[in-house]
């Protein structure tokens, strides 16, 4: 909606038409958004507009015909056992206190399949050692945490390995008493406690794209040592839902561990 309001201008929701939307579609494939993420924003936009629709604040979603750019089916990338070995070994030679536990977050990944935003928000109480399952679940803003949610569904609960289940007893070990956050690392944590919470830097949005500085650069770089070709933290996740429909797992189970809303 920012980006909207720049393009077109501040006017009068209900003076908005189809053209605003055209011009906008426009204007930011000339400024070099990707057509995918013109579309996102498009689709978001439509959304806004048929709320005000639904609340019988405009007559016609004025953005309703407005056509999204056509994006072409990106192919998925799928690690395959060597890569993603050669990756953890990489992984497990970062060792800093100062930087993320980036053995320990490969690993949970490729075993539990959970996103990277999921995994950084993970929280002690999640992890439940008796059960051996660790809970995707959503944060309320407390004095020791922030505000987060959850994309498509409410909460799940995924089975630990035993060994990966050790690990994360291990790290528990390494962290302060008392010390909610399981991956964060406690460098990070108190410039966010101490710096950008109290100064209003922090926002809900950050909870979800800025747990962790550089990640994509930090896990660029550990790509790269591994000699595996450039791509995203996420293609660790599509590797293990491919990997659970290899070992029989069925379409509904695979939505549900993958925390999918359909």
């Amino acid at each position: 909606m920012e980006d909207f309001v720049t393009i077109v201008g501040n006017m009068d929701y209900q003076g908005v038409q189809q053209t605003h939307g055209e011009f906008f579609r426009q204007a930011c494939l000339d400024h070099g958004d990707s057509p995918a993420t013109v579309a996102k924003k498009l689709r978001e936009l439509k959304r806004f507009f048929c709320l005000a629709v639904q609340r019988k604040q405009l007559d016609e979603n004025p953005l309703e015909y407005v056509k999204l750019p056509k994006v072409p089916k990106a192919k998925i990338r799928i690690h395959t056992a060597e890569e993603l070995n050669r990756i953890l070994k990489v992984a497990s030679e970062v060792q800093n206190e100062a930087v993320l536990e980036w053995d320990l977050m490969v690993t949970l990944a490729i075993t539990t399949g959970m996103r990277k935003s999921e995994l950084l928000n993970t929280v002690r109480s999640d992890i439940d050692f008796g059960e051996m399952t660790i809970g995707v679940t959503p944060k309320e803003s407390t004095d020791e945490t922030w505000e987060w949610r959850i994309k498509d569904t409410d909460r799940r609960f995924l089975p630990l390995k035993e060994d990966v289940s050790q690990l994360l007893i291990e790290l528990q070990n390494r962290r302060p008493e008392g010390y909610p956050y399981v991956l964060v690392p406690p460098g990070r944590y108190r410039h966010i406690q101490q710096v950008l919470r109290p100064k209003g830097r922090w926002t809900f949005c950050h909870a979800r794209t800025s747990v962790i500085n550089n990640f994509k650069r930090m896990f660029d770089r550990i790509l790269a040592v591994a000699h595996v070709p450039s791509g995203t933290f996420h293609d660790i996740r599509k590797t293990a839902i491919t990997n659970w429909f290899y070992q029989g797992l069925n379409i509904y189970d695979v939505m549900r561990l993958a925390g999918h809303s359909k």
